[in-house]
């Protein structure tokens, strides 16, 4: 199995498809083992290179605490490490955000920029705090995440949409690592550092073609902060989609349109 010796860790990665360069960023305390479908929709038009970040799945759990930063400069030297002096990038959620990162610390390294579900921090606008579901009963995680997932699912929306309860059932199957594992130390590390995410002041650095993708009825990335996003970079174009953070399985104009201004 490949693996990056970067920044003091191992750091787990995989590559899906040919075509242009495009590097995948994961959302928060998902890894390739969880996400691999949508990945592999991206590898249908593009070469890609995704990795479980630090302290998820297969890549090291170093001590922490990690920041944003950390992130960001994890994703630069993996593409280093594979040779890529640019390329384009999606994020998701959290990913969306070490996508930011990464964009206003090295925006020559971007070529085109994706931004789904996501939020800048700050006067932006954070998205909700997942770290405060953590300690919470495991059926009122399940409830509140549900909520946050899409702000319309109640029981009578998920009896009238069986494709949301299927959602909403794979929500209730990914629950976070089990208590006192290292798997566990590093999730709670990474909503730690997505604590203190904010891009809002710097934003403007950004300089590639950007899409802000975002679900109506996003509970966790609220739309006010795509506006947000939007207004900061220069040329960025908002696109709004029917659902909530998982738009992109609710709506099926958003994969096309977002591999299409991938695909430029």
């Amino acid at each position: 199995m490949p693996h990056a010796s970067v920044n003091g860790i191992e750091l787990y990665y995989e590559r899906f498809g040919d075509g242009a360069p495009l590097l995948f960023l994961n959302g928060s305390t998902a890894t390739l083992a969880t996400t691999r479908p949508m990945v592999e929709v991206f590898g249908s038009r593009f070469g890609v290179v995704a990795h479980d970040q630090r302290g998820l799945g297969r890549t090291s759990v170093p001590p922490g605490p990690y920041t944003m930063a950390d992130y960001a400069a994890d994703a630069l030297a993996l593409l280093d490490h594979v040779g890529w002096s640019s390329c384009r990038v999606v994020g998701v959620s959290f990913g969306g955000m070490v996508a930011q990162e990464l964009a206003v610390t090295a925006p020559e390294r971007v070529e085109r920029l994706a931004l789904l579900c996501t939020s800048p921090g700050g006067e932006g606008g954070s998205s909700y705090p997942l770290h405060e579901l953590r300690d919470l009963p495991p059926e009122e995680r399940v409830a509140v995440s549900t909520t946050l997932m899409d702000t319309r699912f109640d029981d009578e929306w998920l009896a009238a949409h069986p494709v949301d309860r299927l959602m909403v059932d794979g929500l209730s199957a990914r629950m976070g690592a089990p208590a006192g594992t290292e798997q566990e130390r590093g999730e709670r590390e990474q909503l730690e550092a997505r604590r203190s995410h904010d891009v809002w002041d710097r934003l403007h650095r950004i300089a590639c073609p950007t899409l802000v993708a975002a679900g109506r009825y996003d509970g966790i990335a609220p739309l006010a902060n795509s506006h947000a996003i939007v207004s900061r970079v220069a040329g960025a174009e908002l696109r709004v989609y029917e659902g909530g953070h998982g738009f992109f399985a609710q709506d099926r104009a958003a994969f096309p349109e977002v591999l299409d201004f991938l695909s430029g």
